[in-house]
């Protein structure tokens, strides 16, 4: 039997760890501005959890660095956070957002289960995705009790088993064939991605709301005409099948301009959307079976993977972009030994 304390942690290892490090430290940036400025005491256990979530993952992950002897990534800190600033979002807003990283975490943790092998990683990343599953079932209870949980919209029950008989079943706009209606799980996939665009377009309202920097502006307010753009054309989708799109619930930001978040902070925020963004619609357009919802998909997928790069670029320029763990570049390293 293998001992644990000598297998080195793999690459697979050293990158979800390096990400869950990266990501809490982002995290406890933004509970810790909405636990200083929660009012709301019906919302206050779901940003008390997601607080001592972040909290006690960050120890646990520094003393997993420090027993490997790994150098601690740097991500963020106090000095990527003003808790002292002017309230910019509403006490609900907090809950969505509360509960949006409780969904993301239940993804990333099992994602980081699956490629772990060694026993204490495996076991850290189970851990946090039942605590995920936890922060998201209180998070929806309480948006549930607050009426901000918006729920998917309804169909009739199925009466029988059916099976696709006809191509036609596949095909999107045609001038040949009738449009079929929306199945459940297009329906599923469609309501997601306007929600996720929804909360998308508000955080990259309230980063250019707040940033002091006109480059950072304009880079917020470019993704929330993306975020816009998308949901008119998914909304569009559902009502010319005669259904309703989910209606956004008071999720609202504050007049203020004074930034609680650095840009450093705000910027690679967007850019994880973005990125969360391209695999969402990837497995949208995989689980759709009209052609009409793929090429929906894809095309969209191309804007924000150029909306991403934006973000990366200008994380390089200004020196905000950590680089994960790596190997060592074989060539390079003959070069400077030559010299």
């Amino acid at each position: 039997m293998e001992n644990k304390e000598q297998v080195k942690l793999t690459a697979s290892e050293l990158a979800a760890l390096w990400s869950a490090y990266i990501n809490d430290t982002m995290s406890l940036c933004f509970v810790q501005y909405f636990k200083e400025k929660n009012k709301d005491p019906q919302i206050a256990p779901a940003i008390e959890k997601a607080y001592h979530m972040s909290t006690t993952h960050l120890q646990k992950l520094r003393e997993l660095y420090e027993k490997e002897e790994l150098p601690l990534p740097i991500g963020f800190g106090k000095e990527d956070v003003n808790v002292d600033a002017e309230q910019l979002y509403s006490d609900m807003f907090a809950l969505t957002f509360v509960e949006n990283m409780a969904k993301v975490g239940m993804v990333t943790y099992s994602a980081a289960t699956g490629v772990s092998t060694r026993k204490d990683v495996r076991h850290y990343f189970m851990g946090g995705l039942q605590e995920s599953a936890e922060l998201f079932d209180l998070s929806s209870e309480i948006g549930l009790k607050t009426g901000l949980f918006v729920r998917a919209p309804f169909i009739p029950y199925p009466t029988q088993v059916d099976f696709v008989d006809k191509k036609s079943y596949l095909s999107g706009y045609s001038m040949f064939n009738k449009q079929r209606p929306l199945n459940a799980i297009e329906i599923s996939h469609l309501y997601m991605n306007i929600q996720t665009n929804l909360m998308g377009s508000r955080i990259a309202l309230s980063f250019a709301q707040a940033s002091p920097t006109k480059e950072v502006q304009d880079f917020m307010l470019r993704g929330k005409d993306i975020s816009e753009k998308h949901i008119k054309i998914f909304s569009d989708v559902m009502l010319e099948n005669g259904i309703q799109p989910p209606i956004s619930s008071d999720i609202s930001i504050t007049n203020s301009t004074v930034p609680p978040f650095s840009d450093k902070l705000m910027v690679f925020f967007m850019s994880l959307l973005s990125t969360a963004g391209v695999g969402n619609y990837a497995a949208a357009a995989s689980a759709s079976q009209r052609s009409d919802l793929v090429v929906n998909y894809e095309r969209l997928s191309l804007e924000i993977g150029k909306y991403a790069k934006t973000g990366a670029d200008l994380m390089i320029q200004n020196g905000y972009l950590e680089e994960p763990p790596g190997t060592v570049d074989k060539e390079k390293l003959v070069q400077t030994k030559k010299e």
